[in-house]
């Protein structure tokens, strides 16, 4: 291998090893010797003596290069998605303050990720909330219009034209019902008025009826508190999940819960289908598990990803409670 292919530790004990071979080779064969005749004893105690200093040195770069080496592995393998992964400060010399450096700046970019995440999420949740408003009040109150005048133009006395409107009236009304519905999804109402339990309980029988899988639901009493935050974040991954169990899983039955859990709440969804290949699981290149990890990264919460005990996926997210 190359010199400059050599990690910084071994280029290091390959030159203090260098330098101490060539020192003890001089002293062999320079005229400057123990003894005017070089003794086998003498080449035997030289030879033992490079050996333990060779040994020493490698064991004090060893100990002087490692947290270097941990840096190097932790900058491979850093994923700012799972907070939190600091190396352990040294606390001298300029290793010291080379990982304190690299510890400050995953602070600093997992605090800005959270900041302009949060902001980026607000103002989407801002856009579908305007885009709900648009189609139930201005859509909506179109529609309503065109249904009032077809009332009007029913009542006339030709009978095939009452039922040309009766048909259009009835296109209408599944217009406005569709347009109904992509507002319930861009912003659940439900969420807003009657809380998080009530608002999945909707989406759930939503899910079964649109789906027909059989869908079970646990949600347990006295659930502590939320901040809408953490309440929008869970229904999101909730919608997410049941969405990629649809289209991905073939499951036939899909349990939905929540539980309390320590100054958390916990949100479970388990599927019966084919599963999830593990590696796709623990990746972050699937567009919706990404999505879900980001939701709950932003809230402080934490999700999992794994194969339910029948066989299918098992979504977990647990958000921290408070701040209703």
């Amino acid at each position: 291998m190359h010199p400059a292919g050599l990690s910084i530790f071994w280029r290091a004990f390959t030159a203090t090893a260098a330098a101490l071979v060539l020192a003890a080779v001089l002293l062999i064969v320079t005229p400057v010797k123990i003894s005017p005749r070089i003794a086998l004893i003498e080449v035997v105690v030289l030879v033992a003596g490079l050996g333990l200093i060779l040994v020493v040195d490698y064991l004090l770069l060893r100990r002087a290069f490692r947290p270097l080496e941990r840096l190097a592995q932790r900058m491979e393998t850093v994923d700012l998605l799972h907070p939190g992964q600091r190396l352990p400060d040294p606390r001298s010399g300029t290793i010291g303050r080379l990982v304190r450096a690299f510890n400050d700046m995953l602070e600093r970019l997992e605090t800005e990720r959270r900041e302009s995440g949060g902001r980026a999420l607000a103002a989407q949740e801002a856009e579908r909330a305007r885009i709900a408003r648009g189609l139930h009040d201005e859509v909506g109150q179109v529609l309503t219009g065109v249904l009032l005048q077809l009332d009007s133009l029913a009542r006339a006395d030709d009978v095939s034209r009452a039922n040309e409107i009766e048909e259009t009236k009835q296109s209408v009304r599944q217009a406005l019902e569709e347009v109904r519905r992509i507002a319930r999804e861009l912003r659940p109402e439900m969420l807003e008025h009657l809380g998080l339990v009530s608002a999945l309980t909707e989406l759930s029988r939503r899910f079964a009826d649109q789906s027909g899988l059989l869908v079970s639901r646990r949600f347990a009493d006295g659930l502590p508190p939320l901040s809408g935050e953490a309440e929008i974040a869970v229904y999101r991954v909730a919608q997410e999940s049941l969405t990629n169990v649809a289209r991905h899983a073939d499951a036939s039955r899909v349990e939905i819960a929540l539980e309390p859990g320590v100054e958390s709440v916990v949100l479970r969804i388990a599927d019966d289908g084919r599963g999830l290949p593990e590696a796709l699981a623990s990746s972050n290149g699937h567009t919706g598990l990404r999505g879900m990890r980001e939701r709950a990264l932003l809230v402080g919460g934490a999700l999992a990803v794994k194969r339910s005990s029948e066989g299918g996926v098992e979504v977990r997210l647990e958000v921290p409670a408070g701040g209703a």
